[in-house]
């Protein structure tokens, strides 16, 4: 299960890359927020969606499940890094030598 889920999260993270790439930029119409004339909104207007649009918005959608899923499994597969227990503090480590006496 836990496999799976990250297959269908990284084929969801590549399409969300191509999706974004495929689409239209925007960055002409951030020209209309700074004083351009026909801007009705700060951003202007979204428009009515295209198929690249809710396309990008489905693999979103999978793409956040996905991820919320991983993050849960994840939380129960936890463990601790350490493999053996920490020393007790009785037992000391052995101090170091004793200089040999001057002649």
């Amino acid at each position: 299960m836990y496999t799976l889920l990250v297959v269908i999260h990284v084929m969801a993270s590549f399409a969300i890359i191509g999706m974004v790439l495929l689409q239209a930029g925007k960055g002409a119409d951030i020209g209309s927020a700074f004083g351009g004339a026909g801007s009705q909104a700060v951003f202007g207007s979204m428009g009515t969606p295209t198929i690249l649009g809710k396309i990008t918005t489905a693999i979103a959608i999978i793409f956040t499940i996905t991820s919320f899923s991983l993050a849960l499994i994840g939380g129960e597969r936890g463990g601790s890094v350490v493999r053996e227990p920490a020393p007790s503090p009785t037992q000391s480590a052995p101090g170091p030598a004793a200089p040999a006496p001057a002649k």
